[in-house]
């Protein structure tokens, strides 16, 4: 349920976000690989390596596919690659295969740019095992994950050395995650070189203190074959996390005496803080005491130099940054940035190694993420919308904290902007979209924000008569209880206004995502096959308190230990006045509609306020937080131990009994993240009950029901049927609308 945000202003619904990350590269390898001074940056082209300088863009080969080819007549094709420091070498990853969620293992091939050597690294090891491959400062050697321990290879000689141990157990991780660290915080790289070459810091996990939980593959063999996954449930404890530092030589660890029980706190961002110095973030089982932690690389010795508390839970960074794999330093080394929301708001800081700390950002708006520190000019570019929650806009402000936010992007583009920016801070690769402009591309020099060429300036392409035009439009509806909501309406085409419309929400409304963004794609809906709006459907999303928009501290917490009761009522009170906002919506044709944490909404709306949706469709539903894991759960909901009541209130499982609707609810057996339990819990609570229902397995499908040949095709064939079936489209009269809902009573 923790889906990718990094684009969560641009994409709407977060499994195609889901879907558009995972065939993206390497995850940590950003899309743009700048040259060091910033002037250049270097992509993959047709599967030679090209840099293009700028501004100018003019465009040259730095490598050739003939330099990509081996000796035996195979061409490698780069998924990402870096260079080496003095860029006389480069790594390339290729075959990649996936881990859970992303394509973090494959193979690796070093090539020597000057001798024209191109060489398979970690030969004698599974083929497409290596992870995280990545050069020595110095060059010298190429360090690897393979089968959860780290290796090293030495350039020159061609040695490979083993300096982790499993202990015989490949349930013990060295360098890398287990599970619910990859899919909760992001965590996937799990080691990082030291600053003088001869040691690595890294992670290591004890998944044999985690129950497996055992899924079931009955489709690849006619015998079934048990798929293990160190899963934690709620209520379980951490998996035991600690940070060692080994020597490259003699392959010894020295563990950090991080205080505390490792199975009673998690370790979720380490780095080098220079030569000898680790620093670590680590987060109590509860997530609501943060502190950040300096280690002595050589003796293990720790000391706190910062912490924070929250009554709900503490924001980390990476909770809206899915990237993130150290500190941003400033000051040579004397200072990093650092997110809270301690007054109120998600703001930056300045955090000292004493522990001092000075307020970068002020007011009453959220840092929704920092792009770029230009120490040199002593600004900061970061990610804010004051005004407006559904937009993303770039600002800056002084890194001193003595002035206020200004806005970069052009005052006349209002939607979502997205940026990369140059590492010098003086150029920047800009991308626009909003609910009727579909997304544009520029290159722009900063501070100005002006186009590199004329010709792809974002302004001249933005036409007002688009939005005119557009059949969704933005609003506000606020309930009975005096909470505001964002939301979008579609329209159908050929409207009509004395004619009432089926309306269908899409809805998700728990804390990993949003639905109500001004970006392309707004307003549509990517399962139908066909067109919603020449169908004659109304569509309508809301946001409720608890999603992340950036609207403070309060509307994203309000939701602690609540969730399946606060986010529902919200969404049902505001479909309320949604219903009464607009006469042209058939109250008699409602229907609701969500994936993953969306379908738990699903259930709970049509369960809890059953008079209100006639026909809802889940996908992918945890029927009760009981059965999700336990770093996304006890973040937002507290232990199970001393909150039971309020898990009871909010599963879906507990209210099955009041279903009068019309339900499909589908699942994939094959679901690591929301186990196919949840299914099978729901039907036995609705088969107790006697309640009708239609359901959807695909065997062996996983969270995003995207294997196999048809699969997508038939899910939306049979989501489109369904509602045509129990939500029927078109506008209708008055007397139709009476008539219809006669017949369907039975008079």
């Amino acid at each position: 349920m923790a889906f990718l945000n990094t684009l969560r202003k641009i994409a709407f619904i977060a499994v195609v976000q889901f879907i558009v990350i995972a065939a993206a590269a390497q995850p940590g390898v950003p899309f743009t690989k700048w040259t060091n001074d910033g002037s250049a940056y270097y992509q993959v082209e047709k599967g030679e390596i090209v840099k293009i300088s700028l501004p100018s863009q003019k465009k040259d080969t730095a490598i050739t596919k003939k330099q990509l080819t081996t000796k035996d007549g195979k061409t490698i094709v780069p998924r990402s690659f870096q260079l080496s420091t003095d860029g006389s070498k480069a790594l390339f990853y290729t075959n990649a295969k996936k881990v859970w969620r992303y394509p973090t293992r494959g193979d690796y091939w070093l090539l020597n740019i000057s001798t024209g050597e191109l060489k398979q690294m970690g030969k004698g090891r599974p083929e497409a095992s290596l992870q995280f491959a990545k050069f020595s400062p110095d060059g010298k050697y190429i360090a690897y994950v393979s089968e959860h321990n780290i290796y090293t290879e030495e350039l020159s000689t061609g040695k490979i050395k083993k300096i982790t141990s499993d202990n015989n157990t490949k349930k013990l991780i060295n360098g890398t995650f287990d599970w619910v660290y990859e899919e909760e915080f992001f965590c996937r790289d799990g080691f990082r070189w030291g600053p003088d070459s001869k040691s690595i810091a890294y992670w290591q996990i004890d998944a044999n203190k985690i129950r497996d939980y055992y899924m079931l593959n009955t489709t690849d063999s006619v015998y079934s074959k048990v798929v293990p996954v160190e899963y934690p449930k709620v209520g379980e404890k951490p998996s035991p996390a600690r940070i060692g530092v080994v020597n490259i030589i003699t392959a010894q660890t020295k563990w950090m005496n991080v205080p505390g029980a490792p199975d009673e706190h998690y370790i979720m961002r380490m780095e080098w803080a220079g030569p000898g110095e680790i620093i670590l973030q680590q987060l109590n089982r509860k997530q609501n005491e943060s502190k950040v932690i300096m280690c002595n690389a050589a003796n293990g010795s720790t000391k706190t130099v910062f912490s924070e508390s929250d009554k709900a839970w503490v924001a980390t960074l990476n909770e809206w940054r899915q990237d993130v794999k150290g500190w941003d330093w400033i000051a040579s080394g004397k200072e990093f940035i650092w997110f809270s929301e301690k007054d109120g708001w998600r703001h930056l800081y300045r955090i000292g190694r004493d522990g001092k700390e000075t307020k970068i950002t002020n007011g009453d708006y959220d840092v929704i993420d920092m792009l770029n520190i230009d120490e040199k000019t002593g600004y900061v570019y970061f990610y804010a919308s004051p005004v407006n929650a559904t937009q993303q806009y770039l600002y800056k402000t002084k890194l001193d904290g003595s002035g206020g936010p200004v806005r970069v992007s052009p005052a006349a583009q209002e939607g979502s902007h997205n940026y990369e920016i140059s590492p010098n801070g003086i150029f920047a690769r800009h991308s626009f979209s909003n609910y009727y402009t579909s997304p544009k591309n520029e290159w722009v020099t900063l501070p100005d924000h002006k186009p590199f060429k004329a010709e792809d300036d974002i302004s001249k392409k933005i036409k007002p008569e688009d939005k005119a035009k557009s059949l969704t439009s933005f609003f506000q509806v606020t309930t009975e209880e005096g909470v505001t909501m964002d939301g979008w309406i579609t329209k159908p085409k050929n409207f009509d206004s004395t004619k009432k419309y089926p309306v269908v929400f899409y809805v998700y409304g728990e804390p990993a995502s949003t639905t109500v963004n001004d970006g392309w794609g707004a307003g549509t809906n990517f399962l139908y096959n066909g067109d919603m709006t020449a169908d004659g459907y109304i569509q309508v999303s809301l946001d409720n308190r608890g999603t992340p928009s950036p609207k403070g501290r309060e509307w994203r917490k309000a939701i602690y230990q609540k969730i399946g009761q606060l986010n529902i009522r919200d969404q049902a009170l505001g479909a309320k006045q949604v219903l009464k906002k607009w006469n042209f919506l058939d109250t008699t044709r409602v229907a609701v509609w969500g994936w993953s944490g969306g379908g738990s909404s699903t259930l709970n709306l049509m369960f809890q306020y059953p008079d209100e949706y006639q026909t809802g469709i889940s996908i992918a539903p945890v029927t009760s937080s009981l059965y999700y894991d336990n770093i996304y759960t006890e973040r937002y909901m507290g232990l199970p131990q001393e909150n039971m009541e309020d898990y009871k209130k909010g599963a879906a499982l507990t209210h099955a009994k009041n279903l009068k609707g019309d339900l499909l609810f589908i699942h994939g057996t094959g679901d690591d993240n929301v186990h196919y339990q949840n299914a099978e819990a729901l039907i036995n609570e609705l088969v107790k009950n006697g309640k009708s229902f239609q359901m959807m397995s695909y065997p062996n499908r996983t969270h995003n029901i995207s294997e196999g040949e048809g699969t997508f095709q038939h899910l939306g064939a049979l989501y489109t049927k369904f509602l045509k079936e129990h939500c029927p489209p078109g506008g209708r009269t008055e007397e139709e609308v009476k008539a219809a809902s006669g017949a369907k009573k039975g008079f």
